[in-house]
């Protein structure tokens, strides 16, 4: 595996609980989603409160999806976000917008089937700071992401990336060291496959899913 660790993203979370569980487990980033639709979803104060107590080693991630100004404006008046993750339909331009106006660095999100896909996020490479390869949306969703879906980790073969990148899609305690192994990924982003139920993570499998990522680069934390 690579010499630096791999970077653990515990997104969608809703509770103290479970952000406790992910610091204690040695998350390395904690996601907040501000998109309405998703079951996932927290306002700005509720987000400021999950968050205000993180020690400042943890990084923050507000996921948005074809954010207006005025909602970023919002969360970032009262949440601390070292990153701003973008999961819909923004083009290059609106990226470097975004992070002009706000002055935080930007992931953007990648849904991914085929090369096709992987030829897109390089459109990216001069506007966004990572990139985070997640499964395309089935036909006729409602939301984007992969819902609970990994794409074929075999397209990735011989893929360069332009970025700093993370993995997604499917993630789970059973799978995450496969997809490392498979794709040389060195970070991953997992929400629903830490889930006791539909948006409710589950502490345990927040501890497990970091421990499989840690057993599997060679460098488990104690």
């Amino acid at each position: 595996m690579g010499d630096t660790p791999v970077e653990i993203k515990i997104c969608g979370l809703t509770d103290v609980e479970a952000v406790d569980a992910a610091v204690a487990a040695g998350a390395d980033w904690l996601g907040a989603v501000f998109f309405e639709p998703s079951p996932r979803a927290v306002t700005a104060e509720a987000a400021a409160e999950l968050f205000d107590a993180l020690p400042e080693t943890v990084g923050t991630v507000g996921l948005f999806v074809d954010p207006d100004d005025a909602l970023l404006d919002l969360v970032l008046n009262h949440v601390r976000l070292d990153l701003i993750q973008l999961h819909g339909q923004e083009s290059p331009e609106r990226v470097d917008a975004i992070r002009l106006e706000f002055g935080r660095p930007v992931m953007k999100a990648i849904g991914v089937a085929d090369a096709d896909d992987l030829a897109r996020a390089a459109t990216y490479a001069e506007h966004a700071d990572r990139l985070l390869l997640d499964a395309r949306p089935p036909a006729g969703a409602d939301r984007p992401g992969g819902h609970a879906r990994a794409f074929d980790w075999s397209v990735l073969t011989g893929w360069v990336s332009p970025l700093p990148w993370m993995l997604a899609g499917g993630l789970t305690p059973e799978t995450v060291a496969d997809a490392i192994r498979a794709t040389g990924a060195r970070g991953v982003d997992v929400s629903s496959g830490v889930e006791r139920t539909r948006g409710s993570k589950d502490p345990a499998l927040i501890a497990r899913f970091c421990a499989a990522v840690r057993a599997a680069e060679g460098t488990e934390r104690p």
